[in-house]
């Protein structure tokens, strides 16, 4: 047999042994987060087993178009909770949202000058790492424009976990919750599921094709949100998929903490942490302000305000009682704002840090 073939039967195997180990992994941390009544335990599960197998060298990653179709159906999954009244929420208190937005933007802002001007990360890596959101935009953008990616992918995926993981805890103490995925069927009707699919299909072709930030979700999610908000389509999903999809955005942040990446940000990583829960902190005491000024709950405030992770932020939104729309509405238009001044806010730190010196 030919060396070159036979290395590449060992190289799938060894691939087939990864997944296998991962799946098996995943689903015992998912039944444990699931028991103790956590919400989104089918993500946490998963995002934990791949750090794990990230953190080890296993040289196993989640295909790009397996990431988008997973991003497609969580769309489709809030679709089936939010309606246009997202729009409504927006024109209400569209000057609360934009407060919001604004306060976690500057927080970020001066958590990336500080880490800039205290040179824990070389050049302009903690600019880009600090933007509160759009985690794999602020990856490419950053390339573009000198900073080293493999360092600030790791503080916006440390960011995700960490954004996911306490706003999983929060949600558990104040709402309690299942680990259950909200809004699946376990057997749902075979006409409602193609057309959930074809509208998960359409939507993120569109959102990708008219580069919209996180067009991979939000094309799926606004189409499905009118016709499900005008009564012309319902979104039906089985639970097995739905729980795949979960899994998929899991191991796409897990796998992310590759050895090469932990290697040359571990003298960083105890600034980054605090960085990081700091602007968590943070954004928690402003959604606990929120709470005074709009009816909503501290749940529903904690969610909106939470610094990133649009689509692990919409997984728990939707399986726990907080107002969705509202959520949505804020996460949303924040991703949206980081991604139009990100490059302005990140060539300002690194100019004024520099001047500071």
């Amino acid at each position: 047999m030919h060396p070159a073939s036979t290395d590449r039967r060992r190289s799938l195997s060894r691939a087939a042994a990864l997944w296998a180990g991962l799946v098996l992994a995943s689903s015992v941390l998912a039944g444990v987060f699931y028991a103790a009544g956590f919400p989104a335990a089918l993500l946490l599960g998963p995002m934990l087993a791949g750090i794990v197998f990230g953190v080890r060298g296993a040289p196993i990653r989640v295909p790009r178009l397996g990431f988008q179709g997973a991003q497609a159906l969580i769309g489709c999954l809030v679709a089936h909770a939010v309606n246009a009244s997202i729009a409504a929420t927006l024109m209400q208190d569209g000057l609360l949202i934009m407060a919001v937005v604004g306060v976690t933007v500057v927080a970020a802002a001066i958590t990336g000058w500080v880490l800039t001007r205290i040179r824990l990360l070389p050049g302009t890596t903690a600019a880009w790492g600090s933007s509160p959101g759009g985690a794999s935009a602020m990856v490419a953008m950053a390339e573009e424009f000198g900073a080293d990616p493999r360092l600030v992918a790791f503080m916006q995926y440390v960011r995700v976990a960490c954004v996911a993981l306490t706003a999983s805890v929060v949600a558990r103490f104040l709402a309690g919750g299942s680990g259950a995925a909200p809004g699946a069927d376990m057997d749902p009707a075979p006409l409602a599921v193609l057309g959930t699919l074809a509208v998960a299909g359409i939507g993120a072709w569109l959102g990708l094709r008219l580069r919209i930030p996180a067009g991979a979700l939000i094309g799926p999610l606004a189409i499905g949100a009118t016709l499900h908000a005008t009564g012309l389509a319902g979104m039906a999903l089985p639970s097995w998929l739905l729980a795949l999809a979960y899994a998929g955005i899991g191991w796409t942040v897990g796998l992310r903490f590759t050895p090469a990446t932990v290697r040359a940000t571990l003298f960083a990583l105890p600034g980054v942490l605090v960085a990081t829960f700091g602007l968590i902190g943070l954004c928690g005491i402003w959604a606990w302000g929120l709470t005074f000024l709009l009816p909503i709950d501290l749940l529903t405030a904690y969610l909106a305000t939470s610094p990133g992770g649009l689509d692990s932020v919409a997984i728990i939104a939707v399986g726990t009682n907080s107002d969705v729309s509202f959520v949505l509405a804020v996460q949303t238009l924040r991703l949206l704002v980081v991604i139009i001044t990100g490059p302005l806010v990140a060539k300002w730190i690194s100019r004024s840090a520099g001047e500071a010196r």
